[in-house]
C-alpha cells in the first residue's frame, strides 16, 4: 500500500558523488530538496580507487569548487597525500591528485549533507517515477512512499541492474556487495528511454602488512600542497605515502595461462569496459610487447591497513588474482583482503539529454554521473552539480545554467556526452578540450565563481575575495608593463645566474618575464610588487604574461564558437524538410535535436556541408516565422 510521505521541491536519487552535488547544489539555491539513497553508510562511498584528481578530473574538481560545490572542500579536509602532476610540462596540463582517506570522506560528506538547510536524507530503494501527462512529479520506493517534487534528478551509478562478475561466479549485486537497483532500471525501459550495458572493475585490496615496501618505490606528497578549494587554508599534517612496483614476466604468464576462466575473454561480460582504464588481463593482451606494467600500491585511509593495488583491475576468479599478485615486486607474501570484480550495469544513452542534463522524453527528469555513461567520481560530480542547478533553476523558473567548451572541462564533458554520445564508460581527458590552454587548473575561479555568485551558490564574502584576487593581478601585470629595469651590475649578474641573456638597455619587466628562463621570483627580486600578492596571484600574474600569445588565439577561435552557440535552432525543426542534407545527417540531427548551430556542427555524422545547408534553412525559416508572427 502506497502512502504520500513527503513533497519537496527537488528530489535526488542516489547519494554518490553526483547525488551529493546535485542535492547540495539545490538546496543551497533554496530549494526543498530530498536526498535518497539506497544505504545511508553508503553515501559519497568510492568503491574504486580512493583518490580524487588527476589529469582533467583535478580541473573538474576545481571547477566544481569555483560553482560553490562541495567536492574540493571534502577532500582538503580528508586527504592523505596531496601531489600536482605533470609538473613538468606547461600549466595547460598541471593536475592536481589527492590521496583520499576513503571513510573520513564519506563521513565527511555525510555530516556536511544531514547540517545543510532544506536537505533531507534518506533511505529508500526507488522503484518507480511518478509521471503525470508527460512530466515526472516523483518517485515510489519499495516501501510504497511516494514522495512528490517538481524536479527529479536520478544519479543511480553503477546500481542499474547491477551485476558482479569474478571469474565463473555472478551475482546481482551493487558496488562493494551492495544492493543493486534493478525494477527501476526496468521501469525507464517501459517509460521508452534507451539504455546501454556498461561494465568497470575494481582491484583486489591487499594487507599492509604484507607488502614488502623494501623492493617498491616511494612516492611522497608535495612539501608544500596545494589545494582542491580556494577556500582552504589549512593543510592536513603527515602525508602518507603510496608506493610503485612492476608486474613481472611471471605475472604476465599467470594471465596469459587463465585466459581461459576471464570472464572478458570468455564471453561472460557483455558490458563494454572503459578503453582508458582496462583491466590488467586486458592490458597484458593488448600490450603483449610490454615486459612490466606499473602497479601503484595506495593506502584507503589511515586507519585501515587495506591498500589498493592501482592497475591491477581483474575480474579473474579468486585463486587466479592471488597467484597475479603474489607474482608482483613486492606482493610475494601477500595476503588478500577483498577480491577485485568487474560490475555490469544499465546507463541511459545520453543523447537522449538536453545540455542541461534534463532528459528529452520526460521533462521534469535529470540524470547524472554513471547513469549518463561516464566514468569516474569526477565526472560524476561535475553532472551532479549542474543537474542540481538546472533542476533547481527550473523549479524557481529561471534560465538553465549551460557552460559551453570554452567555460570548463565541465562543459566539454557535457557537451561530448549530449553531442556525441559514448560507446564506451566516457573518461574525461585533457586531449577531449580544444581551449585546455584556457581551461587551467590555476584559473577555475577566474572562469566560474561569477556563475557560482549569480546562482547563489558563492557568498558574498568568498566572492569579494575573489574580486580583490581578480583586480591586484590586473593590477600587477599593468605595473610590469611600466616598470623598466635597468642593466645595473647587481641585475646583470641575477640575468646571467637566471642562464639568461644580459640587458643592454633598460626594458620592461613584462618583457623579462616572457623569457623562458625567468620565473616571477627573479622579477621580484628586481622590482617588488607593492601589492601584497599571494602565491595564488603571482603564478596567475606569470601564467598570464608567459602564455598571452596563445591564450589570445585562443580567446579569437572562442569568438568564432560562441557566434555559432548563439545561433538557436528551433525545437520543433522537421530535420527531414530539409532539402540537400545527407539522410544520416538528418537522423542523427533528429535524435540528438542540438539546440544551436554550434552544437549540430559536432554531431557525429554531420559534415560543413550539412551545417551550410542548415544555416540556409534557419535563414527562410527565421523570416517566415517573423512574417506570420
Amino acid at each position: 500500500m502506497s502512502y504520500v510521505a513527503g513533497e519537496y521541491d527537488v528530489i535526488v536519487i542516489g547519494a554518490g558523488h553526483a547525488g551529493c552535488e546535485a542535492a547540495l547544489a539545490a538546496a543551497r539555491m533554496g530549494c526543498e530538496t530530498l536526498l535518497l539513497t539506497i544505504n545511508l553508510d553508503m553515501v559519497a562511498f568510492m568503491p574504486c580507487n580512493p583518490s580524487i584528481g588527476g589529469p582533467a578530473k583535478g580541473h573538474v574538481v576545481r571547477e566544481i569548487d569555483a560553482l560553490g560545490g562541495e567536492m574540493g572542500r571534502n577532500i582538503d579536509k580528508t586527504y592523505i597525500q596531496l601531489r600536482m602532476l605533470n609538473t613538468g610540462k606547461g600549466p595547460a596540463v598541471h593536475a592536481l591528485r589527492a590521496q583520499a582517506d576513503k571513510f573520513l570522506y564519506q563521513h565527511t560528506m555525510k555530516e556536511t549533507i544531514e547540517r545543510q538547510p532544506k536537505l533531507t536524507l534518506r533511505q529508500g530503494m526507488a522503484e518507480e517515477l511518478i509521471v503525470e501527462d508527460g512530466v515526472c512529479r516523483g518517485v515510489i520506493t519499495k516501501t510504497g512512499a511516494r514522495y512528490l517534487g517538481k524536479a527529479i534528478v536520478l544519479t543511480t551509478g553503477t546500481y542499474l541492474r547491477g551485476k558482479v562478475i569474478i571469474g565463473e561466479l555472478m551475482y546481482e549485486s551493487g558496488p562493494n556487495n551492495q544492493q543493486p537497483s534493478v525494477k527501476l532500471s526496468s521501469h525507464l525501459k517501459e517509460l521508452g528511454f534507451e539504455l546501454v550495458r556498461f561494465k568497470t572493475g575494481t582491484p583486489p585490496r591487499v594487507h599492509k602488512d604484507s607488502i614488502d615496501f623494501s623492493k617498491t618505490e616511494i612516492q611522497p606528497g608535495d612539501e608544500k600542497p596545494k589545494f582542491f578549494s580556494y577556500e582552504t587554508t589549512e593543510e592536513v599534517p603527515n602525508q602518507i605515502p603510496c608506493w610503485l612496483t612492476y608486474t613481472t614476466g611471471e605475472t604476465h604468464q599467470i594471465i596469459q595461462d587463465n585466459l581461459h576462466r576471464a570472464p572478458m575473454f570468455s564471453g561472460a561480460i557483455e558490458g563494454t569496459g572503459p578503453r582508458y582504464c582496462p583491466s590488467i588481463e586486458d592490458k597484458i593482451v593488448r600490450f603483449s610487447d610490454k615486459p612490466k606494467h606499473q602497479i601503484f600500491l595506495e593506502p584507503e585511509g589511515r586507519n585501515t591497513s587495506e591498500y589498493y593495488v592501482q592497475g591491477l583491475s581483474t575480474s579473474m576468479p579468486e585463486d587466479v588474482q592471488l597467484s597475479i599478485l603474489r607474482s608482483v615486486t613486492g606482493l610475494e607474501k601477500v595476503e588478500m583482503m577483498r577480491t577485485g570484480y568487474a560490475i555490469e550495469y544499465d546507463a541511459v544513452v545520453p543523447t537522449q539529454l538536453w545540455p542541461t542534463l534534463e532528459t528529452k522524453r520526460l521533462p521534469g527528469l535529470f540524470t547524472a554521473g554513471q547513469i549518463n555513461g561516464t566514468s569516474g567520481y569526477e565526472e560524476a560530480a561535475g553532472q551532479g552539480i549542474m543537474a542540481g542547478i538546472n533542476a533547481a533553476r527550473k523549479v524557481l523558473g529561471k534560465e538553465p545554467v549551460i557552460l559551453d567548451r570554452s567555460q570548463g572541462y565541465i562543459g566539454v564533458l557535457i557537451d561530448d556526452l549530449v553531442t556525441k554520445g559514448t560507446s564506451e564508460p566516457y573518461r574525461l581527458l585533457t586531449s577531449r578540450a580544444e581551449y585546455r590552454l584556457l581551461l587551467r587548473h590555476d584559473n577555475a575561479d577566474l572562469r566560474l565563481t561569477p556563475i557560482g555568485y549569480e546562482i547563489g551558490l558563492i557568498s558574498d564574502e568568498r566572492y569579494e575575495r575573489f574580486l580583490t584576487k581578480k583586480s591586484l593581478v590586473e593590477q600587477e601585470i599593468e605595473r610590469l608593463q611600466t616598470v623598466k629595469v635597468r642593466p645595473e651590475p647587481w641585475i646583470q649578474q641575477l640575468l646571467k645566474d637566471a642562464g639568461t641573456v644580459e640587458l643592454n638597455n633598460a626594458v620592461e619587466a613584462l618583457s623579462l618575464l616572457r623569457r623562458p628562463e625567468l620565473d616571477y621570483r627573479h622579477i621580484e627580486q628586481m622590482s617588488p610588487s607593492p601589492f601584497g600578492l599571494t602565491d595564488e596571484m603571482k603564478e596567475q600574474v606569470e601564467i598570464q604574461i608567459k602564455y598571452q600569445g596563445y591564450i589570445e588565439k585562443q580567446l579569437l577561435q572562442v569568438e568564432r564558437l560562441k557566434k555559432m552557440e548563439q545561433k538557436k535552432i528551433p525545437a520543433d525543426i522537421d530535420y527531414n524538410a530539409i532539402h540537400g542534407i545527407a539522410n544520416e545527417a538528418k537522423t542523427r540531427l533528429a535524435n540528438v535535436r542540438p539546440i544551436s548551430i554550434g552544437q549540430a556542427s559536432r554531431v557525429s555524422g554531420v559534415n560543413p556541408a550539412d551545417i551550410s545547408i542548415l544555416l540556409v534553412y534557419l535563414e527562410h525559416y527565421n523570416k517566415a516565422v517573423a512574417a506570420r508572427g
